[in-house]
């Protein structure tokens, strides 16, 4: 999925639950910075590594705004265990889900 969670935003996350207001973002290793994978590329280092650390800082201000306004942002790094980050989001989601209430009868 690709989704924007508010139509003025020009941001986008992953996986959206509007209902729950969570927003899910897988960051790639290479692209984010990851501090277990990241290894700069021998050409262009220069020009790489401040690539990521601007990705970096978007991710952190797109962190930001969408928690000021009242979304649960969920980050992974893509190599995590896909089974334990669903186990996570499942268990978020639906602890954040607006209930259902039902009418007395």
């Amino acid at each position: 999925m690709n989704a924007k969670p508010e139509k003025d935003l020009r941001r986008t996350v992953d996986i959206l639950f509007r209902p729950a207001r969570v927003a899910v973002l897988i960051d790639g290793c290479y692209w984010h910075g990851c501090p277990q994978h990241y290894i700069a590329p021998k050409a262009n280092g220069g020009y790489w590594s401040d690539k990521v650390a601007t990705n970096r800082a978007r991710d952190l201000e797109t962190t930001r705004i969408l928690t000021e306004r009242g979304w649960l942002v969920l980050r992974f790094w893509e190599h995590e265990d896909p089974a334990v980050v669903a186990e996570r989001v499942v268990a978020v989601v639906n602890e954040r889900r607006p209930r259902r209430t039902t009418g007395a009868s």
